[in-house]
């Protein structure tokens, strides 16, 4: 395969956040990862009527037209690992990957043509005990808005803008419990947050200088897990994970509109996408990818295995492409997502033992959080000049 055909234009990309959470070492400790803003679901037409797609998997029988895929292990900086890391979200305009690192008190904001960090700092941190381990805990999520990005701190239950030209720390609005997701709506001038401890969603209405005010919750009847914005459509998406659903919110009314079963196990969904010109969900399980057809009431057109430990999901409705890193099976997949819903593989690589929570540039490259590792890992669709 030419691997030139892997590159994209990403103008939305999905999330989720599911805290990749690792005991405190002797050296520093981090926290952080995931995605900028989604794309959407419109109505299609009706459908033929389609068999599942195979389970398209690397383990399946040799295909020589699956790219394969390295990954080249960046040194996160102040950090050691084993660190703790959530969401990665991408900034287009100026071609850099943000990631969170919480333990370490900072934002690192990799420049992907200097091929180095910048680190933003200030963050404030606190180690906390859950599930019988000590966890330092700090800046975890973010997106990006307009000339600032707003980062979401676990520790202080913060939202915070940066600067996006001086990339220096801004004013922080306090929630009422620790944010998951972070998500920037242009459209609304708003940042809406999930925060699972209060099985809520936040609007928040962004002010000049990047601050921010609250303008209303939105109770839901489960955990808020991921999310991916509908903008033309008006619709913010995320799961229930611990409800084993998938909901569409109106961005005006804050009124449910759609509840779909996409059928993943006990440990629920977790990452969600949408592509709006084809009217498909893709709805990440922790083991496999499921297309969703959202005109007709989240019907199942679509699996794609990727092995244990996925979570969070990045796609590119502008060339149908699918970015799944599965922490426990240590694995990217990229797949090709077809008119019906069918997913076929075209690249993968391998990873390191938890590395998930993929996001992509517009040239098609992939960057994953390896918390055990303390690295952002880059995986490219074509090599380096």
């Amino acid at each position: 395969m030419n691997l030139r055909k892997l590159s994209l234009v990403v103008g939305c990309v999905a999330a989720c956040g599911r805290p990749s959470e690792t005991p405190v070492s002797s050296a520093a400790s981090s926290s952080a990862s995931a995605a900028t803003p989604s794309s959407t679901v419109a109505a299609t037409k009706p459908a033929p009527e389609v068999p599942l797609a195979s389970k398209a998997t690397t383990e399946q029988a040799p295909n020589t037209n699956v790219m394969q895929l390295t990954a080249e292990p960046i040194a996160l900086p102040g950090a050691a690992g084993p660190v703790s890391l959530d969401f990665l979200f991408y900034e287009p305009q100026a071609t850099r990957v943000w990631v969170p690192a919480g333990g370490t008190g900072s934002v690192d904001v990799f420049d992907i043509a200097k091929h180095d960090f910048t680190r933003v700092e200030g963050f404030k941190t606190v180690e906390r005990e859950a599930h019988g381990k000590k966890r330092v805990m700090g800046p975890s999520s973010g997106a990006i808005g307009d000339g600032f990005a707003y980062v979401g701190n676990r520790a202080t239950e913060e939202v915070c803008a940066v600067d996006l030209q001086t990339l220096k720390a801004g004013p922080c609005f306090k929630l009422p419990a620790a944010p998951d997701g972070v998500q920037y709506v242009p459209s609304m001038h708003q940042v809406w947050v999930t925060t699972p401890s209060i099985q809520s969603v936040l609007v928040l209405d962004v002010l000049p200088k990047g601050h921010l005010k609250e303008k209303g919750a939105i109770k839901l009847e489960g955990e808020p897990e991921c999310y991916a914005l509908d903008e033309p459509h008006g619709l913010f998406l995320t799961n229930l994970e611990d409800k084993g659903t998938t909901l569409s919110i109106d961005l005006k009314t804050h009124a449910v509109k759609d509840a779909w079963s996409p059928g993943c196990s006990a440990d629920g969904p977790r990452g969600v996408a949408v592509d709006s010109v084809r009217g498909l969900v893709l709805v990440a399980c922790t083991d496999h990818v499921q297309a969703l057809d959202a005109a007709h009431g989240g019907t199942l057109l679509g699996k794609l295995d990727t092995g244990a430990g996925l979570d969070n999901i990045d796609y590119s409705p502008g060339t149908g492409l699918v970015y799944a890193a599965a922490g426990k099976a240590a694995r990217l997949t990229v797949a090709r997502v077809g008119d019906h819903g069918e997913l076929t593989v075209i690249a993968s690589g391998e990873t390191a033992a938890g590395a998930k929570n993929a996001v992509a540039d517009g040239n098609g490259n992939a960057y994953v959080a390896d918390p055990q590792g303390a690295h952002l890992l880059v995986l490219r669709a074509s090599p380096p000049h």
